[in-house]
């Protein structure tokens, strides 16, 4: 197969996923920059993309013009007027799949998940650490005649913030520190009466930014900056273009198992995360961040972790793991990282 010059990457959902292929997209740009990139993902993602030369995104409309099997052949239509020579398909789920037969005779290799491997994991019959989801994703490359190297990564500069923005934060010059506390399953969250322990610690002599989304955890985060001072919510506030920029003025991220670690990551922040019923074995730890700044649950308490990949299932007794991590466990690597170059 001759070189492509011109990749469609495909990457529907979710936020988290689509975070990780930006330091490989980064990794493939820097080291193949003659190669054109284009993404396809939902509208919604495309700030995460900005500071990616060689690389632009298609914009999939999956709730309106290119739903179901027709909207899919339109798609199709749309992406071969782009002249692709190759594809990378990193999400290989069903509208993938029915994609490749649409882009007939074009090569398209797709994104091996390590279902099995993953199943072993959370049987118990094999607890160790899986290849990451951003070696998974350099893995589609390679295929393509593309080895990556993701072992001296590259990132965009902070960016400066403009003064509605320096209004919202303030100016001083206390550390920066985010914390998103929510995750998709209520499993995967550290129980809110101990985050808030955290930030009462936390917030003495650094400055806490709230992230979150949805009204119920805009009113929870409300009531936390009302309580404490120096915490600020951003959450519906921002617009992700200005998300992403407070993101990467901050000194460190304290987050779950969920996409706010991972948007931190992408940008070159120190990530701390918290895990319930996951385990960073699965591969799905931040991008570029030390072992030791994924707090995990105790598994000699909780002996099954990781339940679930995704930790929408776990026994009974499992519902609050991470309440073996203490507060002051959390403050004090939050503390740590704050005085390492990691």
């Amino acid at each position: 197969m001759q070189k492509p010059k011109h990749i469609l990457v495909i990457r529907l959902s979710a936020m988290g996923d689509v975070a990780m292929t930006v330091p490989v997209l980064k990794a493939f740009s820097t080291q193949y920059p003659e190669v054109k990139l284009t993404v396809l993902t939902r509208e919604f993602f495309t700030p995460f993309f900005r500071d990616l030369e060689n690389v632009t995104v298609f914009p999939a409309d999956l709730k309106g013009t290119h739903k179901g099997i027709f909207g899919l052949y339109k798609l199709s239509k749309e992406l071969n007027k782009l002249k692709i020579d190759a594809v990378a398909d990193l999400h290989n789920v069903l509208r993938t799949k029915i994609l490749k037969v649409f882009l007939f005779g074009k090569p398209f290799f797709q994104i091996d998940k390590g279902r099995e491997e993953k199943k072993a994991l959370v049987s118990g019959q094999n607890f160790q650490q899986l290849k990451t989801t951003h070696q998974r994703y350099a893995d589609v490359f390679k295929k393509l005649g593309f080895p990556l190297d993701l072992s001296n990564p590259k990132f965009a500069k902070q960016v400066e913030l403009e003064s509605k923005l320096h209004s919202l934060i303030g100016t001083d010059s206390k550390k920066r520190i985010g914390i998103a506390p929510f995750a998709a399953h209520e499993s995967k969250m550290y129980p809110l009466d101990l985050m808030e322990k955290v930030i009462d610690s936390l917030s003495k002599t650094h400055k806490i930014l709230l992230f979150g989304g949805g009204k119920k955890e805009v009113e929870i985060l409300n009531g936390l900056q009302n309580k404490y001072e120096n915490v600020i919510n951003l959450a519906g506030k921002l617009s992700l273009t200005e998300e992403l920029d407070v993101i990467s003025n901050l000194d460190v991220m304290l987050s779950m198992d969920s996409g706010n670690g991972h948007l931190a990551a992408m940008l070159g922040v120190k990530v701390i995360t918290i895990w319930g019923v996951t385990h960073p074995f699965a591969g799905f730890a931040p991008f570029n961040q030390p072992e030791d700044f994924a707090l995990i649950s105790n598994r000699e308490q909780f002996p099954l972790i990781p339940t679930s990949i995704y930790g929408n299932t776990f026994p009974e007794g499992y519902e609050e793991a991470s309440r073996s991590i203490s507060p002051e466990t959390v403050v004090e690597k939050i503390k740590y990282s704050l005085t390492t170059n990691n």
